[in-house]
């Protein structure tokens, strides 16, 4: 048989705009938001008031972490990182980590899943 499928149909182009204003800092919580959700990536927002703490855990798949207010502390690896508005820390599969809010604080988290 004869596969009709054309790759290029598959091919296509996702925009999220001013990510930042798509939560809200709410008062001694931590809040999260998918933002977007294509073939293989995941974004999903989060917004720390100081002190909020993610506690331990684990993903499924590597992640960037990428601050656009605020500072976190995020412990991985045996070392400290404080994340800061234009920088990125990368962890791979399943590496333990943790994310302390040092300040009210917006992240964006970029999920990978190169299981496909």
């Amino acid at each position: 048989t004869t596969d009709l499928h054309d790759p290029a149909d598959a091919m296509q182009m996702s925009e999220v705009s001013d990510v930042s204003n798509l939560i809200s800092i709410q008062p001694k919580a931590t809040v999260s938001r998918t933002v977007l959700k294509e073939d293989g990536q995941r974004i999903v927002l989060f917004a720390f008031d100081k002190g909020q703490v993610l506690t331990e855990h684990t993903a499924a798949m590597p992640v960037t972490l990428q601050v656009t207010e605020g500072r976190l502390l995020v412990t991985a690896d045996g070392r400290d990182g404080e994340l800061t508005p234009d920088g990125v820390i990368y962890m791979s599969t399943r590496l333990p980590h943790t994310v302390v809010a040092l300040e009210p604080s917006k992240m964006i988290l970029s999920m990978f899943d190169t299981r496909q």
